[in-house]
């Protein structure tokens, strides 16, 4: 049987590709053992060959299809390709081709497929869940957990969808063997897999990657960050990744590059699907230096040469940094990985880690809600009536699926009945994990010792020694200064303003289920114009200003700041979306935590600009503003919560065109949609929104 896996190996990955031990223990526990194996074993040792050379063994001895659990579709592309070159027949069911679902379920039930490669969010659809799992499950002749991680909610990129697994491992038929791999499980993750999957055999090695070559650059300023990557970046060897931790960071980043010369693409949460299919074949094609990407590449990308990675931004783990560096030096002898932190690194992870599990109250809100609705609830049906944005109720949902407290069916969401605890203890003691964490990548950016075996002792690697190439270990190869013309051009490009503020046009759904009579499309003639904003709170450039200005005490508008005011409303006046029409006064929206800054913003606006300052709208009551997190809860907080003044009214009335209507930040944009549409109804020509930032 040795030498039919070694057979099969070199059809995977070519004539000179050799069977390891620990690879062929891994196959012969499952094909021959039937055991239930779990491998912790470094990026780019083979696990995915693990897999599919066990799948081919066991399809000839007349086992039933492997179904393979992988997080990303990006991993499916990649693995669906790897197995044909071995003649596995491998099919993907996942929110990308619906289209094909039902051809594909007609395919296995012929038996004419090996691998299923499904995502775990699929495993509780309703449809997927009732009518196809369980005769897959009753069928299946290896199931394989691709990055096992996942199932701990002590990994660091827990997801509940995965908890499923449980299920899915009472349900298989006895003796089926199970696989679960990753590259990023520290010991206490390693014995809460275990646990899950039950009398598992661990194969753990060493967690060293000779390939890579670490160092940390630390510059003073977003803007010597990005000049030195515009003035460095062509030194690096290959094609490569530059991760960032925000959106707007990798839009700015790709935006400048592509400035300075440079083929790249932007890769975020945002880009479509057929973007990033795009982009990821021009990097795997060589046809680009890099992809400016968020995590959204993450787990699955699999280009063997990847010469670099660089990261603008530091992420929160060191475990989740070692996974991300590890997608380069998979096959070339040397790879370089950087780090350029930034001090407002931790202000972005506080910013996450305030998305985790809701308390207690917030979940039995939602339990109650269920419960007497009589009927199942859609998540967007339930936002009306709790106080989660729809992220943090979809995630809460799932775990309490999970818990069994809950249960996902057509329509929606529906209460079990079954009892549930809000396992507070546990909650909190993740929560400390994560603080954990941060202060660990913290430590690991002004570390004097070895980076490599900083890693690996933080994923418990007992054989971790000092690696010889970092930069601590062997001295700094990397340059560390920024020319002045370089500096120059990345200050001009972060110190651009102005970012459009979309019109609301749509109400929330479910507003008469609480007793609002809204519902549908906002009239356009009660919808702001589009607006501006000097920046997001997540700009590279403007966001670290923004973020202390907000933050801070109540002041005047810092000359500063009022700087990138002046250039935000001059850009407007004639850039490419200009405003149609010029404002001919300004509107103040009072301010209870703020007004001497709000207050002060539109009083010098209408000084420069030479405009009538016409009043301002009183301050929503602060009873009506407290913990409103989602849109529908905005509108039912905020709905009837401005009131104009006579004065304030006759003047926007006299006023020959729109007003601008001033506010220090947008976060769901509702409070600036209502206080506009109040001033429309007291009898202005429109509306043109002006904030500091954005949240988002």
């Amino acid at each position: 049987m040795r030498q039919e896996a070694s057979d099969i190996l070199k059809k995977l990955a070519g004539p000179a590709a050799e069977l390891r031990e620990d690879q062929w223990t891994a196959i012969e526990a499952l094909v021959a053992g039937h055991r239930r194996v779990l491998c912790v074993q470094r990026t780019g040792w083979g696990k995915s060959a693990v897999y599919f050379v066990a799948t081919a063994l066991l399809r000839a001895r007349g086992a039933g299809p492997t179904v393979i659990v992988s997080p990303l579709i990006a991993l499916m592309r990649n693995q669906t390709d790897a197995a044909a070159r071995a003649g596995i027949v491998a099919r993907t069911i996942n929110s990308a081709n619906l289209e094909e679902w039902d051809a594909i379920t007609d395919e296995i039930a012929a038996g004419s497929v090996d691998v299923l490669l499904v995502s775990p969010e699929r495993l509780n659809n309703p449809g997927f869940r009732d009518d196809v799992l369980p005769k897959l499950a009753a069928t299946t002749g290896l199931l394989v957990v691709d990055e096992a991680h996942c199932v701990s909610d002590w990994g660091h990129d827990f997801r509940p969808d995965y908890r499923r697994l449980r299920t899915l491992l009472l349900d298989l038929a006895p003796g089926t063997p199970v696989l679960a791999t990753t590259a990023t499980a520290n010991a206490r993750v390693t014995a809460d897999v275990a646990e899950q999957l039950g009398d598992a055999l661990v194969l753990r090695g060493s967690l060293d990657r000779e390939s890579l070559r670490m160092g940390v650059l630390t510059l003073p300023s977003p803007s010597h960050r990005l000049a030195w990557l515009g003035e460095h970046l062509r030194d690096l060897p290959g094609s490569g990744i530059i991760y960032t931790l925000t959106v707007a960071g990798a839009e700015e980043t790709a935006a400048f590059l592509r400035g300075q010369g440079y083929e790249v693409a932007a890769y975020t949460g945002r880009t479509e699907n057929a973007d990033r299919l795009g982009a990821e074949s021009d990097l795997i094609g060589n046809r680009i230096k890099a992809l400016v990407a968020t995590s959204a590449l993450g787990m699955g990308f699999d280009k063997p040469d990847l010469g670099f990675v660089v990261h603008l931004g530091a992420p929160s783990s060191p475990i989740a940094y070692y996974q991300q560096v590890g997608r380069a030096g998979r096959a070339v002898a040397k790879a370089d990985v950087l780090l350029l932190p930034g001090r407002e690194d931790a202000d972005i992870w506080r910013y996450f880690a305030s998305l985790a599990f809701p308390p207690e109250h917030q979940v039995r809100q939602v339990l109650d809600v269920l419960a007497n609705a009589g009927r199942p609830l859609s998540t967007m049906a339930l936002e009306p009536q709790v106080e989660l944005r729809h992220s943090r109720l979809e995630l809460m949902l799932k775990v309490l699926d999970v818990d069994g407290a809950v249960r996902r069916v057509s329509g929606g969401w529906v209460d079990t009945g079954i009892p549930w605890q809000h396992d507070t203890e546990r909650y909190a003691r993740v929560a400390a994990a994560r603080t954990a964490e941060q202060e660990a990548m913290l430590r690991y950016t002004s570390l004097t010792s070895c980076r490599m075996e900083f890693l690996r002792r933080q994923l418990d690697d007992p054989e971790a020694t000092p690696c010889g190439r970092c930069d601590t270990c062997a001295g700094p190869w990397y340059a560390t200064e920024v020319s002045p013309a370089a500096l120059d051009a990345a200050r001009a490009h972060l110190g651009r303003a102005g970012v459009e503020i979309p019109p609301r046009k749509q109400w929330p759904t479910g507003l008469a289920a609480i007793g609002i009579g809204l519902s549908g499309k906002i009239p356009a003639a009660e919808q702001t114009l589009p607006g501006r904003a000097i920046g997001r709170l997540s700009d590279l450039g403007w966001g670290d200003r923004l973020r202390n200005l907000l933050a801070g005490p109540d002041v005047p508008i810092p000359d500063e700041i009022f700087t990138g005011v002046v250039s935000t409303l001059a850009e407007w006046s004639k850039g490419d979306s200009p405003w149609p029409q010029r404002p001919t006064g300004v509107v103040v929206l009072g301010s209870r935590h703020a007004p001497q800054l709000v207050g002060s913003l539109g009083a010098r606006i209408a000084e420069v600009g030479r405009l009538p300052l016409l009043g301002t709208i009183p301050a929503a009551p602060a009873t009506e503003t407290a913990s409103r997190t989602n849109s529908a809860q905005r509108v039912r907080a905020l709905h009837d919560a401005f009131t104009v003044p006579a004065d304030l009214a006759d003047a926007v009335q006299a006023a020959p065109g729109p007003v601008l209507l001033v506010d220090d930040m947008v976060d769901t944009g509702w409070t600036l949609a209502l206080a506009a549409r109040a001033l429309i109804q007291s009898g202005a020509k429109g509306v043109l929104p002006f904030t500091l930032a954005l949240t988002a």
